[in-house]
């Protein structure tokens, strides 16, 4: 007897400088690591609701040679330890794009977003319903990244956004400067949730 499959999951996409933690840089240093106000407690919140909660983040600085891939995995080891201590946040993935963008600043890949590459891997390798997930950055290139891989996306406005290029994929479904009001919008939206 054959079991049927899993229902997909859905997700919680967040791109991790100038979103989840404070943007410091080309930073490899775990000491250096600053959350943005209540993310890990919003992210929280969203992973008792049921969603995968998964880093998506472009690492040109491993390209540029301003740190190692093993510091870089220190750091990220970092991450995803700290958020289990602090807020009770098991996360699904964490997963980076490693190319710096061509001399136009354009990707060069397919997982540098604006590209959708890293969402749509994340998605296969653990069964994710990008249908029914979010992207959450603070840049329109993290909006277009959710958008082009089908799921909903929030601009984190923290001020990492500076050239506003505009297009149909580059306009967020929400926008907000707090953690707390990104986590209500996405529990508001789920199936089910009260009115």
């Amino acid at each position: 007897m054959s079991r049927a499959p899993a229902a997909a999951r859905p997700a919680l996409f967040v791109d991790k400088d100038g979103t989840l933690v404070v943007d410091v840089p080309y930073n490899a240093d775990p000491a250096r690591l600053e959350w943005q106000p209540a993310a890990p407690q919003a992210l929280a919140a969203v992973a008792r609701a049921g969603l995968a909660i998964v880093v998506v983040s472009n690492q040109a600085g491993l390209a540029l040679g301003r740190f190692t891939a093993a510091e870089f995995e220190r750091l990220r080891r970092a991450v995803a330890e700290r958020l289990q201590a602090e807020a009770g946040v098991v996360l699904t993935d964490f997963v980076f794009c490693p190319h710096a963008p061509g001399a136009d600043g354009a990707p060069v890949c397919g997982c540098r977003k604006p590209e959708p590459g890293l969402l749509i891997d994340a998605a296969e390798r653990h069964g994710l319903d990008l249908a029914a997930s979010w992207m959450v950055g603070d840049t329109l290139d993290d909006v277009e990244a959710g958008r082009r891989a089908g799921c909903r996306a929030i601009l984190y406005d923290s001020g990492g956004e500076t050239v506003w290029r505009p297009g149909p994929m580059r306009t967020p479904h929400a926008r907000y400067q707090d953690w707390d009001e990104v986590a209500h919008h996405v529990l508001a939206q789920r199936p089910g949730a009260p009115a």
